[in-house]
């Protein structure tokens, strides 16, 4: 998998991994929104399984991401070319992981509870505002997961 740590595509000192993770995550909030949009519409089936894949496919990117960054050294190995101030870099890491564990935690509470209520045939119908909070509320944190994502790479990668 030696690969994985050749030069990224994006024209930084990322490794490929990080340029394929930062690619995937950016345009996570507009997969999510096209699923939303599905819920709009009235396709629920469809809405359940795009949102459904979509959150498998984040969980194996973070994966990838996570093998990539222990195989690489760890934070410290990648943060070497970065000629931003350590402290500063680990207090937005700290804030992009306090945000994406958050939002991680409320999309496995939003599909939980999707899936529990829809067997239930309560959703559509009786908990669908409910529902449509909670989708709100994760949609917000991925976004922000994928702001703070990218300033985290050009902290890190840019700088």
């Amino acid at each position: 998998m030696d690969y994985m740590f050749q030069p990224g595509f994006l024209g930084t000192r990322a490794p490929i991994f990080m340029d394929i993770v930062s690619v995937i995550v950016a345009l996570l909030p507009f997969l999510i929104f096209g699923a939303i949009m599905l819920a709009k519409r009235g396709n629920y089936n469809a809405h359940q399984s795009v949102q459904t894949l979509l959150f498998v496919v984040s969980v194996i990117v973070v994966g990838f991401f996570e093998y990539g960054v222990r195989m690489e050294g760890g934070y410290k190995n990648l943060m070497e070319g970065s000629s931003v101030s350590h402290d500063y870099l680990l207090y937005v890491l700290i804030f992009h992981i306090m945000i994406s564990v958050t939002t991680l935690i409320l999309w496995i509470k939003t599909l939980y509870y999707a899936r529990r209520d829809r067997r239930q045939s309560a959703l559509p119908g009786l908990y669908s505002q409910s529902h449509k909070k909670d989708g709100q509320r994760t949609f917000v944190g991925i976004i922000l997961t994928m702001l703070t994502g990218a300033w985290v790479y050009a902290l890190l990668f840019v700088f």
